[in-house]
């Protein structure tokens, strides 16, 4: 039984631990949304440090400053001095898709990194104000929709889109690669505790780094750029954010946006009650309409600011809790991650630890992220899951055939959708398939996932939404417009009729007395 208190203490000796895993946890997220900026959206350096970097800087203290008053007021309502604040950070897997689904593509069609920011800010604004709705309807979303149809849809972008493009570049440099993928398998796959405790992500990225920089002085490949370190120094400097209207310009272009954003900002919120139930059976019970506020105020002042990045509340309360951290841990890591930000100190950290040595943790989050899906839904939803999967590996297949087009200086309309299908690539199904593919999994989820469990009218009416969805080109369609995928709409509706059908005759069978043997001789 923990003591009684009468005013909580901002400080105790746990709160080290919690400080040096939260805020190594969220400084190598800051890194990794760092370098992916700069080496995959190709954003200007200033716009990085002098923009996204400071805009992170309030919109992530404020979260963990207000997650400590939280926890501060619980402690003192109970009178227990083991109450733990929630963590907070930059939204890990937002910021794996706001990059490579929302601002990588912008770029590629563009070549404008700007353009690309603003769509991201516009995205990242989406995301906030569907999350601070979810604060009042997010209940109500989570009861009628499966789990296996959020889940399968987020796992087909982790492993198209978060997992592929980091293994491909981990394989250029293996003998590195492995060596920070063996450790993060290692003391995150099977939970072995590093020596002095050392968390597995501060390891692992340390053994890469150490291992580029060796290999660099020893001449055996050039990963890492001893003049970047000293140019990094020039990004050092008070850096202080500012409201930006670019976010507006994106917001000009939002119905696409919006067909990620919508299923996407539906799991932020859904994740977000997890996450408070998870301190609830720790002990902890939070206010999930404050905590869900938080999250999506943080988001929508972020992008105003300049950030693209959402930032939300973390898996792990019950492990601070464990290691000792109250509520010190979550302020501390505010105000530090506030100083890296504003100060420009992520620039150096940059130069000195190679993308490769980070790769590694962004596979096993793709991988982490796919394997949700299977462990955290009814194993009898498996074949939803996987459904729900597909049109997002369609879609990326579909980027992977276009860029390899657009290097030829083609395109799949000027080879021919038919010569194309000849030699076994069907890019006009594919391209419809994967159209509005995070909504569209969805969809195709839930609807399979009420089919399996017999509930064919709930599937219907997936099934019609879908049909409207497709109508406009939502979802299985080329671009929004009115009739644009008319085709896919009809099929929609024949399944949501076909569900309708069996659902009644369902019923007619269930409503059936059911005969002994005696009585079905005599018939």
């Amino acid at each position: 039984m923990s003591a009684s208190v009468t005013k909580p203490a901002f400080w105790v000796p746990g709160d080290w631990n919690g400080f040096f895993g939260l805020f190594t946890n969220v400084l190598l997220n800051v890194i990794v949304l760092t370098g992916l900026c700069l080496g995959v959206v190709h954003l200007p350096a200033g716009v990085v440090f002098g923009r996204i970097l400071p805009a992170l800087g309030i919109a992530l203290p404020l979260g963990n400053l207000f997650y400590a008053y939280l926890a501060y007021q619980l402690a003192k309502k109970s009178g227990r001095a083991d109450v733990t604040a929630m963590p907070y950070g930059p939204s890990v897997p937002h910021m794996f898709l706001v990059v490579f689904v929302i601002m990588l593509p912008t770029y590629l069609k563009t070549h404008d990194p700007i353009l690309a920011w603003d769509a991201g800010l516009a995205w990242a604004f989406i995301i906030g104000v569907i999350v601070t709705l979810g604060a009042f309807i997010g209940p109500t979303v989570r009861k009628y929709t499966p789990r296996a149809a959020m889940l399968g849809a987020l796992a087909g972008i982790s492993i198209a889109f978060i997992s592929m493009r980091p293994a491909f570049l981990f394989f250029l440099a293996p003998w590195l690669g492995f060596f920070s993928f063996g450790v993060i398998l290692i003391s995150w796959m099977s939970r072995v505790r590093l020596p002095f405790g050392v968390p597995g992500g501060l390891a692992a990225v340390a053994i890469g780094t150490v291992a580029a920089w060796i290999g660099e002085f020893a001449g055996l490949e050039h990963i890492v750029d001893p003049a970047q370190v000293g140019a990094a120094f020039s990004a050092f400097g008070l850096h202080l954010p500012y409201p930006t209207a670019n976010f507006i310009t994106g917001l000009a272009n939002i119905a696409p946006l919006l067909v990620t954003a919508i299923p996407l900002g539906i799991y932020n919120f859904t994740e977000g009650m997890n996450n408070v139930e998870s301190a609830s059976a720790a002990g902890d019970s939070y206010d999930l309409r404050k905590i869900l506020l938080a999250d999506g105020i943080g988001a929508m002042v972020g992008s105003v600011l300049g950030s693209p990045f959402p930032p939300a509340v973390y898996i792990g309360h019950p492990g601070w809790k464990a290691v000792g951290g109250r509520i010190g841990y979550s302020l501390a890591t505010g105000v530090v991650i506030a100083l890296v930000c504003f100060l420009g100190i992520t620039a150096l950290l940059l130069a000195v630890v190679p993308l490769v040595a980070i790769l590694p943790i962004l596979l096993y989050i793709g991988l982490v992220i796919g394997a949700q899906a299977f462990e955290a839904t009814p194993p009898r939803h498996a074949p939803a899951v996987i459904l729900a999967l597909l049109p997002n590996i369609a879609n990326w297949c579909q980027s992977q055939i276009d860029g390899a087009l657009g290097a030829a200086g083609t395109s799949a309309a000027a080879v021919g959708f038919d010569k194309l299908a000849g030699n076994g690539v069907i890019y006009q199904g594919m391209q419809l398939f994967g159209g509005g593919a995070t909504l569209a999994g969805l969809i195709l989820g839930a609807i399979a996932a009420f089919i399996i469990d017999r509930e064919f009218e709930k599937a219907a009416i997936y099934a019609a939404i879908g049909a409207v969805l497709a109508f406009f080109g939502f979802i299985n369609g080329t671009q929004l417009a009115f009739g644009n995928s008319a085709p896919v709409a009809l099929g929609y509706a024949v399944l949501a009729a076909t569900c309708l059908v069996f659902g009644r005759a369902s019923l007619k069978m269930t409503a059936q007395p059911v005969l002994t043997g005696a009585e079905e001789a005599a018939e």
